[in-house]
């Protein structure tokens, strides 16, 4: 995204007033975060410890409001913008802010043994719960779902997560910036480069620099690589859902791949070690290059005939459209990102409107008819494969070689960095020393802010349609638990 970034100085009774201001204004809620206020360089000594930073953008400028609480004690604006009611309930777990207003509190990182503190009370007649997790049957990470359900209809899902919380944010205060790559690239393997690439724009972006036009080339024929091995799984994961092995099964070979695509440019399958910042140091030969442009368009030809077997499957197709719905408004109110957004007709999309990488022109990808559905969610993933595709034919056709920075900007307090992931749109926030050492790391995932849009999507759902519903959004576990 954009370098611009305006930080502005709130006083506690401001603190709703201005934060309203600027989601009325036309600014999108970006994060909200807390941090040490005395590393943070706004303490006093009769001050508290802590400070609140929430983040807007409108028309490529980051808007950042800082306040510090009176007493520990901040208003709340999760009335005003119910997308920050995860992250208040996360400042309050870890740096012990309370936000009068927010009732209940429910904590998300500490986990009480009394359900009564996390969960919503569901009352009536034939009302009962069903447990899932946070130990599944298949390989994946922890976490738990509390269905509230009358016969097999969803009323309410309670979402606990954060069960291996890591504290990789705590972890890398006081590190250097190349040291703090490391805690964001394993904050999720199927999100290193878009989690790394926003670390390494938050950096850059503080201390006044900006991408070559080479290195944006290359870090976003990296972004675009993550992209398509991802996508390939989730609609994998969506025809097994439904029972549709053939197309489960080719589409899980088409992720292999793409994954060795990854191997053969960049030496992992994961893609890790890619991003650097300030600099890249990625280097590929010309054969190389040509023979993975060569498998990238035999991929496209062969996904393209899969993605035909299940969009022309009636019985594949019945178990898709109708379930899951999220309508646009919905949208818009939980802060949704990504393809679940698009899949509404939200046009919601960072690279369309961010200036540190190169998609000239580019339009985010919303189906003829967006209906919010687990149908459309599948068929924006598969519109984006044919356009990642698109994009890495002419990126393969360039040289991947050394490039470095630009000098833009003056140094900022704070730098922010914005990408388009898989799942959608991330944000990192970095705060800086005199020099180069972190004072303060948080990253907000595309998952960790779609998790309360998978409850909603499910209520009035029915619960056996869960795991589907669930498979339309694919989030990670692990991009919450950093």
């Amino acid at each position: 995204m954009t370098s611009a970034i305006l930080v502005q100085e709130i006083a506690p009774p401001q603190w709703r007033e201005q934060c309203a201001r600027s989601a009325a204004d036309g600014g999108r809620f970006l994060t909200l975060y807390a941090a040490d206020a005395r590393s943070a360089g706004v303490a006093t000594l009769t001050a508290p410890s802590t400070v609140v930073r929430a983040g807007f953008v409108r028309d490529g400028v980051i808007r950042v409001l800082s306040c510090v609480p009176a007493g520990d004690e901040i208003p709340t604006i999760v009335d005003l913008i119910p997308a920050a009611a995860w992250a208040e309930r996360e400042a309050h777990d870890a740096y012990g802010v309370t936000f009068a207003g927010h009732e209940p509190l429910r904590p998300l990182l500490i986990h009480s043994d009394d359900p009564a503190t996390w969960m919503v009370r569901v009352k009536g007649h034939d009302a009962y719960q069903v447990a899932v997790g946070p130990i599944h049957a298949g390989v994946i990470e922890s976490g738990h779902f509390r269905f509230h359900v009358v016969g097999e209809l969803i009323l309410h899902i309670d979402v606990r997560l954060f069960y291996k919380h890591r504290g990789l944010e705590r972890a890398a205060e006081g590190r250097t910036t190349d040291e703090g790559l490391a805690y964001t690239q394993r904050a999720c393997a199927a999100c290193a480069v878009a989690n790394t690439l926003a670390y390494a724009h938050a950096c850059e972006s503080a201390l006044g620099l900006r991408p070559s036009p080479s290195l944006a080339r290359v870090r976003t024929l990296l972004l675009e690589l993550e992209r398509l091995y991802n996508h390939l799984h989730d609609i994998g994961a969506i025809c097994a859902g439904v029972g549709f092995a053939p197309g489960n099964m080719a589409f899980a070979a088409l992720k292999e791949r793409a994954q060795r695509v990854n191997h053969m440019l960049t030496g992992h399958r994961f893609l890790f070690d890619s991003v650097t910042v300030g600099a890249s140091t990625w280097s590929v030969g010309r054969e190389t290059l040509a023979a993975a442009r060569e498998e990238v368009h035999s991929l496209g030809e062969d996904s393209r005939k899969a993605w035909h077997e299940v969009l022309f499957n009636a019985s594949v197709q019945d178990r898709l459209v109708g379930i899951g719905l999220l309508p646009a408004d919905e949208v818009v109110r939980l802060g949704t990102v990504g393809p679940a957004a698009r899949a509404a007709g939200v046009p919601l999309d960072a690279r369309s409107t961010g200036s540190r990488l190169t998609y000239p022109g580019f339009e985010p990808t919303i189906p003829r008819h967006p209906a919010g559905d687990v149908a459309s969610r599948v068929n924006v993933r598969a519109m984006e494969v044919d356009v990642t595709l698109a994009m890495l034919d002419e990126l393969l056709a360039q040289p991947v070689e050394p490039a470095g920075m630009e000098p833009a900007e003056p140094r900022q307090a704070v730098g922010i960095g914005i990408t388009e992931s898989p799942r959608g749109e991330t944000v990192c926030a970095v705060e800086l020393d005199g020099v180069d050492h972190l004072n303060r790391l948080h990253l907000r995932s595309a998952s960790n802010v779609n998790w309360p849009a998978v409850a909603h999507a499910a209520a009035g759902s029915l619960l056996p349609d869960f795991p589907l519903i669930n498979k339309s959004f694919e989030l990670c576990y692990a991009c919450s638990d950093r």
